[in-house]
């Protein structure tokens, strides 16, 4: 059976100018997505995030729900909360961050004046 997952406030890169459960759904949907959270792994309760994170529990039901509803993970009454075990919706939302990750490259090659071509191939020349 995976591990019970216990979140600690070093699990998350805070940026204070966006939305905490929105930070929380992308940091975990990247954690299923690279597998650290394996399919079938029980998260801790809403309540116990909470508190591990020192956060309203708002936050993370909202987060919570907002990873239901991506099918990346799963309530059970009485059980608690696990990750997917369908390979297909972790397989997707892989898929969806890549092409946001690629999305921000062709912008940041447009905004230099790049194609992303360009762009990668000057990332990979060796400094003089």
């Amino acid at each position: 059976m995976p591990p019970f997952w216990i979140w600690s406030p070093q699990d998350f890169q805070i940026d204070p100018s966006r939305p905490l459960y929105e930070q929380f759904v992308e940091q975990i949907r990247a954690k299923i997505a690279m597998g650290k959270l394996e399919p079938g792994a029980r998260l801790p309760s809403v309540r116990d995030t909470a508190a591990s994170l020192r956060v309203n529990p708002t936050t993370v039901m909202k987060a919570y729900q907002e990873l239901e509803r991506l099918s990346l993970i799963v309530t059970f009454r009485g059980q608690g909360t696990f990750v997917t075990r369908d390979t297909d919706a972790i397989r997707s939302s892989r898929k969806r961050i890549a092409k946001e990750a690629f999305r921000q490259l062709e912008e940041t090659a447009a905004s230099i004046g790049l194609t992303v071509k360009e762009l990668i191939e000057l990332a990979h020349e060796q400094e003089e």
